[in-house]
């Protein structure tokens, strides 16, 4: 017993991640879960709101309210945390691009009620960087993104110092590829162009610059490898303290904290055998926690079925239900470091830092993170892990329970004939936002609100033009009641847009994996033959705003490698534009992926294009979170195949491509 700490650790912050429909909803959700013990609340945007769209933008059709709460101007901000004391509240809001925007509206409604800024905590996540790598949800080029970040930094650090104004999120990173060793270099990386520039800005005086590094905190990722994952926190810790000591001379090492959430790894969970995720989530949770000397300080665990759909309030308690049972049941929280000592864990720990320091290096090198993402390195580095990845998923040198190995099953309860294991959105929200922006805007008719929202925008677009900290234009529109549109359009005239590169130029293939691809390689020659074409040309296309490219760029690089000729226009392309360039580019195959459930919007739109334009013979598959219903409208639709997580084998699905194309022209099988 003597090894005991003195007193038992306090329980990390508990949340669960959500929000969908609408404001109203999404604080019914909140409240609920807040009775239930969870300790902070996390918020989930729709996509619309983390890209800067009204509800009524076309842009945003199908999208309203599907992955989060659409939040378009000050009531929607008032409504989302109606009844909730925001002095007392933890908040963390994943969002990225319009982070100012939404820390604005947060501050507001804070004021409105008389809270002290110096009492509001919480973390807006604001990494952009990773947006251009793996997510999708930004906005403007890098340069313009990294001064939105900056100034919100700057902004908090002076006016609310418990808020933690960006949380260099590495999550996405892993999901896009990357391994241990990268997904702690090019987070670290990010932390270091966004530290520079608050010092080169001169917003922050030196003497308190520690409180910026004492407010940075990082968004992490944990897989199912959880020893491995324990090393990479232990690793993270390490080098943080090391740079933040080093770099910029920070001396009081609470200061130097690594200060890191978690959410455990999504895409890692499956739909086959859904049940198994439970165990998954359980073991990846354990990775961020076991260790006393790098334990997360925030929580949030998927549910089981989230690659199903979206979880019901039932499914978040459970998740709430483990972490409650391993903090309060278990004898965790009990003692010190379990690993101090270990020469297992310090070796692999010592590995993923050397191999940290020489990633630092490269990209440091290359001018950076901003150069490195521009130049296309670093996307092109994760398109190739994840290639690797995916190659031993399909060879079965790694195991994954019930997808590639022990498929096996009995028939589950949880997903049985009648039973409805996700929540589902009613179309009717989308109308319901678009009417309650448009009479948002209406309502400020009156010449005096009209002047006010007007004035404000000018002080932006005039801000934006100059050095400026745009934070406090930014407040003045939010109390002016400009929209999350009308806010991100001011600064697109500004700043203008920016398109990412795809990686996929760089991007490793599987190269020859065996029989497998010689075989479709040949099919895709004969094929092409047979048609009278040099070579078979496919377009994969991502509508609307989801950013999710991982599994289109592995279709594209698998797809390419099996002698296809790929059309890749990268995210957010409306259908309009994927149909224009299935007719110009003359493709054989059009492939969709929607991973934000508005595939029975934004596919029906392509289809309907390529009728009018004189294609209705092209073949078009369509690939994503798709639930069986849903699947199966759209094959009535015309879809010629539906591809799910299920569907991991890229070999196989490139084959059955094959099959679509030769089935649409009348070849033989």
């Amino acid at each position: 017993m003597e090894h005991r700490l003195d007193q038992r650790d306090q329980p990390w912050v508990m949340r669960t991640y959500a929000g969908h429909s609408s404001a109203a909803a999404s604080n019914a959700l909140f409240r609920r879960n807040l009775a239930k013990g969870q300790t902070g609340l996390s918020v989930a945007f729709d996509l619309p709101t983390q890209t800067g769209y009204d509800p009524d933008d076309p842009l945003a059709a199908g999208e309203v309210g599907r992955v989060g709460v659409p939040v378009a101007h000050l009531g929607d901000a008032r409504a989302l945390f109606d009844g909730i004391d925001l002095g007392a509240a933890n908040t963390s809001m994943t969002i990225n691009a319009t982070a100012m925007w939404l820390l604005a509206l947060y501050v507001t409604v804070a004021e409105e009620r008389g809270v002290p800024l110096a009492r509001l905590s919480g973390t807006t996540q604001n990494d952009i960087v990773k947006e251009y790598l793996s997510r999708g949800t930004y906005i403007f080029p890098p340069g313009p993104s990294l001064r939105l970040t900056t100034d919100t930094i700057a902004w908090t650090v002076l006016n609310c110092p418990k808020w933690n104004p960006v949380n260099i999120c590495s999550y996405h990173l892993q999901e896009a590829g990357a391994t241990p060793v990268q997904e702690v270099a090019y987070a670290l990386s990010t932390a270091i162009a966004v530290l520079d520039a608050v010092r080169e800005s001169g917003q922050v005086p030196p003497e308190q610059f520690a409180d910026v590094v004492a407010r940075i905190s990082f968004f992490v990722n944990a897989g199912v490898r959880f020893v491995e994952e324990l090393a990479k926190l232990r690793a993270f810790a390490a080098l943080w303290d090391e740079l933040t000591r080093d770099r910029y001379g920070v001396t009081d090492p609470a200061a130097r904290r690594f200060r890191y959430g978690v959410q455990v790894n999504s895409l890692g969970l499956t739909e086959a055998q859904p049940e198994n995720n439970v165990a998954r989530i359980v073991l990846e949770m354990l990775g961020v926690t076991l260790s006393r000397d790098a334990r997360a300080r925030a929580v949030q665990l998927p549910a089981w079925n989230e690659a199903l759909g979206l979880p019901r309030p039932w499914d978040q308690q459970w998740s709430l239900r483990m972490q409650q049972v391993l903090a309060y049941e278990s004898d965790l929280l009990e003692y010190p470091d379990l690993f101090a000592g270990s020469h297992v864990v310090e070796a692999l720990t010592a590995s993923i830092v050397d191999g940290t320091r020489a990633e630092l290096a490269v990209v440091a090198n290359l001018g950076g993170v901003v150069a490195a993402v521009d130049s296309g390195y670093l996307k092109g580095a994760l398109v190739a892990s994840l290639a690797e990845r995916r190659a031993r998923l399909e060879s079965g040198a790694d195991v994954v329970v019930g997808v590639n190995r022990f498929t096996e099953t009995e028939p589950s309860p949880l997903t049985a004939a009648g039973a409805v294991p996700v929540e589902t959105v009613d179309p009717a929200v989308e109308r319901a936002a678009a009417d309650a922006v448009r009479a948002w805007r209406d309502a400020r008719g009156r010449a005096s609100d009209k002047a006010a929202a007007k004035d404000a925008l000018d002080r932006l677009l005039a801000d934006a033009g100059t050095g400026a900290n745009l934070m406090p234009a930014t407040l003045a529109c939010a109390r002016a009641g400009v929209t999350t549109g009308e806010w991100a359009g001011a600064l697109r005239q500004v700043f203008g847009e920016y398109r990412a590169p795809t990686g996929l130029s760089g991007g490793a293939g599987a190269g020859n994996d065996g029989r497998g691809l010689a075989e479709v390689r040949d099919r895709v020659r004969a094929t092409a033959a047979e048609l009278g074409a040099g070579r078979l040309r496919l377009l994969v296309g991502k509508p609307g705003l989801d950013g999710h490219s991982n599994g289109a760029e592995q279709i594209a690089v698998r797809a390419r490698d099996a002698g296809f000729e790929v059309v890749y226009q990268g995210i957010r392309v409306t259908p309009e534009e994927i149909v224009a360039a299935a007719v110009a580019e003359d493709v054989d195959l059009v492939g969709l992926s929607v991973l934000s459930g508005s595939h029975l919007a934004a596919v029906p739109a392509v289809l309907a294009g390529l009728r009018a334009a004189g294609r209705a013979d092209l073949p078009v598959v369509v690939g994503g979170i798709i639930p069986a219903a849903d699947a199966e409208e759209l094959r009535r639709t015309g879809v010629a195949r539906v591809f799910t997580p299920k569907d991991f084998a890229l070999t196989v699905i490139i084959d059955e491509l094959v099959s679509v194309v030769r089935e649409a022209n009348g070849l033989p099988g």
